[in-house]
């Protein structure tokens, strides 16, 4: 068991698809005879009674993707309304969704593990959940073929998320006891995590700061996140926690401590400062120092083991392209 780096002391359900791990899955053709009771309802409606054993989201899928015919026509918008006198036919078949959630054998960088949990450290490119663009190789198709329980848990046990660009600790439930517990610790802001992120332009002012500002879609910008005024615009509260550890001419080394768990929390709070990360395009920052992703490294994080209830600590080493950058810049981390 690998498990450098630990020190110890005493003290929801996704919408999953059919699930096929054929080399070569099946199709199936499928007679649709809709009933008087169904006259005038959504297609998509329509075929979650016609075919109950699969979930609307998958049937939406195979329409979208031309396997529903009415009168022999192709009908592509789930929102159709169906008539009484309709025949037609559906063609089961996987979709990339369906498909996502597989075993997917890769060499997972595990700092601890237990019955209960895993402790790993992602490295920089891996996405961890599958998602438009990215339905296969994914921390979660690792997990999956690591532990074949796993499949047995929501989203295999993963309960927090790190962007695809971002590295370090993230911890997994193996059951789903360990799972709840987990959700519930994060909810109540139990679960420390901490970030190392390299930033543009030298601080300025107090070493330490608190951002509490809330955050939500940007309205100018569905692609990105934002700072916002929840008056005006939907959202949720936000807080990070700033210190500085080290100046440079071209920027700053600080180091952030989460206290909610939002998208892209450190990202945005940090270019709301006026100092976006080193190589975060979406948000104002560019490739400097050697980085080619965002600056930005979960490199602790402590949290009660829930089946033990001893107080756990797991630090990560920086990653050779973020201690690069800091060489080139002239900056050093020395953990405490």
């Amino acid at each position: 068991m690998k498990n450098s780096g630990f020190i110890i002391s005493s003290g929801h359900d996704s919408d999953d698809l059919e699930d096929r791990s054929d080399a070569e899955p099946e199709l199936e053709l499928r007679e649709l005879v809709f009933q008087p009771s169904q006259h005038g309802l959504r297609l998509d409606q329509a075929l979650v009674e016609l075919v109950p054993e699969f979930s609307r989201s998958y049937l939406q899928q195979l329409i979208h993707l031309g396997a529903v015919r009415l009168d022999r026509l192709q009908v592509c918008k789930p929102s159709s309304r169906v008539r009484a006198t309709d025949r037609g036919t559906i063609e089961l078949r996987p979709t990339p969704q369906s498909q996502a959630f597989k075993p997917e054998f890769m060499q997972l960088d595990i700092v601890y593990q237990d019955e209960g949990l895993l402790v790993i450290n992602k490295p920089a490119g891996l996405v961890v959940h599958p998602a438009p663009g990215n339905w296969s190789g994914t921390l979660l198709n690792g997990l999956l073929a690591f532990d074949a329980a796993a499949v047995n848990l929501p989203r295999a046990g993963i309960v927090h998320r790190l962007d695809k660009d971002t590295s370090g600790l993230m911890v997994v439930a193996r059951t789903r006891q360990v799972m709840d517990a987990l959700v519930r610790s994060i909810a109540a802001r139990e679960v420390g995590r901490q970030y190392l992120a390299l930033a543009h332009h030298p601080w300025r002012g107090s070493a330490r700061c608190e951002v509490n500002q809330p955050m939500g879609r940007d309205p100018r910008n569905r692609l990105r996140m934002a700072v916002v005024d929840l008056d005006r615009h939907p959202g949720k509260t936000a807080r990070t926690d700033i210190e500085l550890l080290q100046n440079a001419d071209q920027g700053c080394l600080v180091r952030c401590t989460l206290h909610t768990g939002r998208t892209h929390q450190i990202r945005v709070h940090m270019a709301s400062l006026g100092h976006p990360l080193v190589a975060d395009e979406l948000y104002g920052g560019v490739a400097a120092a050697g980085m080619q992703r965002q600056a930005l490294h979960a490199f602790e994080l402590a949290l009660i083991h829930p089946l033990t209830q001893q107080a756990m600590r797991f630090r990560s080493e920086l990653p050779d392209d973020f201690g690069e950058a800091l060489d080139q810049w002239g900056l050093s981390y020395n953990p405490r």
